[in-house]
């Protein structure tokens, strides 16, 4: 057996996973939540379902990953009959690697149009803007409405900001039936981000652990850069008090929950394989119940600390344009694509704080980027039979092979209906629905499959000690419960999909939506019958067969002689099909 690699230094761990975990999703996403759900009160909710829904379901990913050695697919050797599991993850993980990359492709197309004075989304007159661009709609008051001595925006009129935006760089089509023309100059920036993801990772976690450590520090520098210059801006303290503010009614609204719950789950990285594929290059005695708290702690602290950056510039910009900050707060890509890009634009020194902001946003999703491709090679890997053609692949083959593939269907991003594929894959591919599907499970076949107190004295042997049994309770009762209220409610309150509220998806991509979602969600029962199906004997001898775990070598120092039957076969022996095939 060839020795599996492990982490130079711990901190290569613990980096990747802030890498992976602090994302986009922290800066854009969270704030608005926050402020969106009653301000400080937000955190109530949060905090409570970090502590029952997230930390658990993280720890339980990362030891399972350090216990097993094996990546997000063959870990799931502890209860073979599931080994769907690892496959759904594979499947979110890879839709998740095709889509996100397009945040970046922008991103990298901002950053070099942020080195123009003016900056070129800060004026009219372009050959993309429309005659109804408005610089400033204070000043230009069409039907002299005015409330407070403010203008309204005016119907009709468009701000350069906006129109940079859908005409050109995304050069918007009338929907998803009208695909329109590739756009070469994203084609080119797209060329350029998977080749720096590709370079990043194709030696492995010894290459990875290196580039992380500035891909996962880097952004709060410029956290901490944007935050001090933030505050010192005009209306700063309105939007910071506005982003805190307690609205004590919407602890009452199921909503509110909902969304702490969703959140929790997307920026915790959890249910995509990448965190059991990173514990798996872990030694086998480190302590990862400690590391599962500290990561725990930055992730939710990184979200919060944002809040401050985005609110006081979100602030500054309803203060200059004399509205209320609820008319400017935007989340997700209209914060980093509209509402930023315009603030920068009122700032003096505007390319400089353009050309951070970009760069920050690009180097923070490049490492949630790299980790989830190498969650998803790894994963491969490790279930390629070693004796094989295909397991005699070099690794810098496989990652080629993964980052083509990708690119290929990125190309049906990049046209002018390009927009409305990323949101299709953004909605169903990786939504709260599969994620928490995902992850319900996760607990179910630990806690009551392979057992909860088990595997607690498997963590006890790699760490040393027992963890607290909070983490017990919460694996075999609470967690799967919140999964599966915040998974009903999703169900219930399900809405088509619409983009910008105005152009509603036609049912025939709703369905393709659905097909994204399914193709994981379905990994799991799917495998469960056919693995029941194939195996011989009554119902009990099949279900004690399949839920039997199949240990690594690495296991033998503290096994019981009557365990090693099923143990994987030394090098060299001639077995029959113990390397299971993947359907």
């Amino acid at each position: 057996m060839v020795e599996r690699e492990t982490w130079t230094r711990q901190m290569d761990f613990i980096m990747s996973c802030v890498g992976f975990a602090v994302g986009l999703g922290n800066v854009w996403r969270f704030p608005y939540l926050c402020y969106k759900n009653g301000g400080g009160v937000f955190l109530i909710p949060y905090m409570l379902i970090v502590f029952i829904g997230g930390i658990p379901v993280f720890f339980l990913e990362i030891a399972l990953g350090q216990f097993m050695k094996q990546g997000g697919v063959s870990a799931w050797n502890i209860a073979p009959l599931f080994k769907g599991l690892g496959l759904a993850s594979m499947v979110i993980v890879f839709f998740c690697n095709t889509y996100y990359i397009m945040i970046l492709v922008w991103g990298l197309y901002f950053l070099i149009h942020s080195f123009t004075t003016p900056l070129p989304w800060a004026t009219c007159g372009h050959p993309w803007n429309t005659p109804n661009c408005t610089q400033d709609f204070r000043r230009t008051c069409h039907n002299r409405s005015t409330i407070n001595g403010s203008c309204v925006e005016t119907e009709g009129m468009r701000s350069p900001v906006i129109e940079f935006w859908e005409r050109k760089v995304l050069r918007l089509s009338g929907g998803l039936d009208e695909p329109g023309e590739i756009s070469y100059q994203m084609v080119l920036c797209l060329i350029v981000t998977w080749v720096i993801v590709y370079f990043c990772i194709w030696k492995g976690v010894k290459s990875t652990g290196k580039v992380v450590y500035f891909t996962a520090l880097f952004p709060y520098l410029v956290l901490v850069v944007l935050l001090a210059h933030g505050v010192t801006l005009p209306g700063a303290l309105d939007g910071i008090v506005y982003y805190l503010k307690p609205d004590w009614s919407k602890l009452g609204e199921a909503q509110v929950w909902i969304d702490a719950g969703t959140q929790i789950f997307f920026s915790y990285a959890i249910g995509l394989g990448a965190l059991t594929a990173l514990g798996s290059y872990n030694r086998f005695h480190n302590n990862c119940y400690q590391d599962a708290f500290v990561l725990a702690l930055i992730n939710s602290g990184t979200s919060f600390f944002a809040g401050f950056v985005v609110f006081s510039v979100l602030g500054f910009m309803a203060a200059e344009q004399g509205v209320d900050i609820s008319k400017v707060a935007e989340s997700g890509p209209g914060l980093a694509f509209i509402a930023y890009p315009k603030a920068v634009t009122l700032m003096p020194l505007a390319p400089l704080w353009a050309a951070l902001f970009f760069f920050m946003l690009l180097v923070l999703g490049l490492d949630s980027q790299f980790v989830g491709v190498e969650g998803l090679i790894t994963g491969i890997i490790d279930m390629l039979p070693p004796k094989s053609a295909l397991g005699s692949l070099r690794r810098e083959v496989v990652v080629a092979v993964c980052c083509v593939t990708c690119f290929l269907i990125d190309l049906s991003m990049v046209t002018e209906g390009g927009m409305y594929v990323f949101q299709l894959f953004d909605y169903y591919s990786a939504s709260g629905i599969t994620l928490l599907w995902q992850a319900f499970w996760e607990c179910v076949v630990v806690a009551w499959v392979y057992g909860a107190d088990r595997f607690m004295d498997d963590v006890a042997r790699m760490i040393g000690y027992r963890p607290l049994p909070y983490m017990k309770w919460c694996w075999s009762y609470i967690t799967p419960l919140v999964c599966v209220g915040v998974f009903l409610f999703h169900v219930v309150n399900y809405k088509p999909l619409t983009y910008n509220t105005q152009y509603t998806y036609p049912l025939w991509g709703e369905a393709l939506g659905w097909g994204l979602a399914l193709s994981s969600m379905l990994c799991i029962p799917v495998t469960v019958l056919y693995k029941l199906l194939r195996c011989k004997g009554s119902l009990r001898e099949r279900w004690q067969h399949l839920t039997t775990p199949v240990w690594g070598r690495h296991h033998l120092e503290y096994l019981a002689p009557e365990s090693e039957a099923k143990l994987l076969p030394p090098a060299g022996a001639k077995s029959t099909l113990l390397f299971e095939s993947v359907i």
